[in-house]
């Protein structure tokens, strides 16, 4: 697959011309499992990173690595989006054949990306509700276990609070930034040598109890949130293609705004809030009645 977005004329986000990274260099990036791992719109993913790229004068150039493909020899970018439980099983043993090259573009300082089932898959293990075990790449320190009998799946739109990024644009004051976006997922995710990407402040998170969202390792940045992600959270998108480009020789990604994207951010965190108060009346609501049954 080659996938390249053309600028268009938008009046809150317009083309920058020049700037140090601009027509410099070309972004090869790699969509893995495209068909099968696509849950929840995490395509848009492809969509928003080739758009700010092309707005820039940059070129992404997509590769579609499915099933039993074999990948391009040079990466800058990796994305793996979520997929359901069953084709999960296909997807790791397919990742268990490129872990060679996966490791590879890592250690070169590629950047990876990946999304809820892609986030499980990169850690040590998925454990099953009967106690089977699905090995994962065990690239990230981390493992996944299915929801026990009573638990719900955590779904809801989440809100959280990111450190800051040294070359993401935005950041508040303390150098945080906001990330929102809808999780729906039964496994809960712990986390061992390895930082969250985020903390939560509205929604359940990894394992809905620790209060931590995601993964950021570096140049390995995952998140249990479709939505999908990053069209509404523009510095993340930035991140993720400084990173690129610098990795494929680029320079510095010229400043780009992002008006729509912060007031599609805004708005989730709207709905984030009206989830979480009625949730809240409905557990009021909830203990009122135990009280009152004899």
């Amino acid at each position: 697959m080659s996938e390249t977005a053309r600028p268009d004329a938008d009046a809150n986000v317009a083309a920058v011309p020049g700037g140090a990274a601009a027509g410099a260099v070309t972004v090869e990036a790699v969509h893995l499992f495209p068909t099968t791992m696509n849950t929840y719109g995490d395509r848009g993913n492809v969509a928003a990173l080739t758009r700010r790229a092309a707005l820039r004068g940059l070129t992404v150039r997509w590769h579609a690595v499915e099933l039993g493909d074999e990948p391009p020899a040079r990466c800058d970018l990796v994305f793996m989006g979520g997929g359901q439980d069953r084709v999960q099983h296909a997807a790791a043993a397919d990742l268990a054949r490129l872990r060679p090259w996966l490791e590879g573009v890592i250690a070169d300082g590629g950047v990876v990306f990946a999304v809820c089932a892609g986030l499980q898959l990169l850690g040590r293990r998925y454990v099953a509700a009967d106690g089977s075990e699905l090995p994962g790449l065990g690239l990230l320190d981390l493992e996944t276990l299915a929801a026990r009998p009573g638990e719900w799946r955590l779904i809801g739109n989440v809100v959280a609070d990111v450190p800051g990024l040294d070359d993401a644009a935005g950041a508040g004051r303390d150098g945080s930034h906001l990330l929102v976006g809808f999780e729906n997922h039964g496994g809960r995710t712990f986390l061992g040598d390895t930082r969250p990407l985020g903390h939560v402040r509205l929604g359940f998170g990894n394992n809905g109890r620790d209060g931590g969202e995601g993964v950021n390792a570096g140049r390995l940045i995952a998140t249990y949130l479709h939505g999908p992600v990053l069209p509404k959270n523009a510095w993340l998108t930035d991140h993720l293609l400084a990173l690129a480009t610098a990795h494929a020789g680029g320079g510095a990604l010229a400043p780009l705004g992002h008006a729509r994207e912060d007031a599609a951010q805004r708005e989730a965190v709207l709905v984030a809030e009206r989830d979480a108060a009625r949730r809240s009346r409905g557990r009021r609501f909830a203990r009122l009645r135990r009280r009152g049954t004899p």
